[in-house]
């Protein structure tokens, strides 16, 4: 066999055989790649947005707790607020029962002292019927008895 002919058909076998992988094997391999590389860029670009919206998202989650926090100072404060509300309530309740009932007790007091300056007088009417009876030495009828008590109640 012949060097040069066994050469040339070496190459001719070879340039059929790389116009063979680059009409048949080359494109589907490229387009692996093309893919595979727009899959990282795109995985890239979806972890740089996750990260972007964690960020956020944190900075959201404080901002809501410290909402949260001013809400609840607000409320309690509104309850403290409400409770010493309530207590002066009670304190003004308290004190105008203890009136109701001093000014309760008062009437009675003064009913009281009414019904014993009655009692006094009627003790004073009998005795000063008693007594005129007995400078009198006689006995008084019962209408003239009853009549002379009403005046002096009346005079007292």
């Amino acid at each position: 066999m012949n060097f040069n002919a066994t050469l040339i058909g070496q190459s001719i076998t070879f340039i059929f055989f790389v116009w063979f992988c680059m009409k048949y094997v080359w494109p589907p391999i490229m387009n692996a790649l093309e893919m595979r590389k727009k899959q990282i860029a795109d995985g890239l670009a979806a972890a740089d947005r996750g990260k972007h919206e964690l960020e956020l998202a944190a900075r959201k989650a404080g901002d809501n707790m410290r909402d949260a926090k001013v809400q609840a100072a607000e409320v309690i404060a509104q309850a403290e607020k409400r409770a010493a509300q309530i207590i002066d309530e009670a304190k003004t309740a308290a004190k105008d029962e203890g009136e109701r009932q001093l000014a309760a007790a008062k009437a009675e007091i003064d009913q009281e002292a009414n019904r014993a300056r009655e009692s006094l007088r009627e003790q004073v009417a009998a005795l000063a019927v008693a007594g005129a009876e007995k400078i009198l030495r006689r006995e008084v009828n019962a209408q003239t008895h009853a009549d002379l008590l009403g005046q002096l109640k009346a005079e007292l």
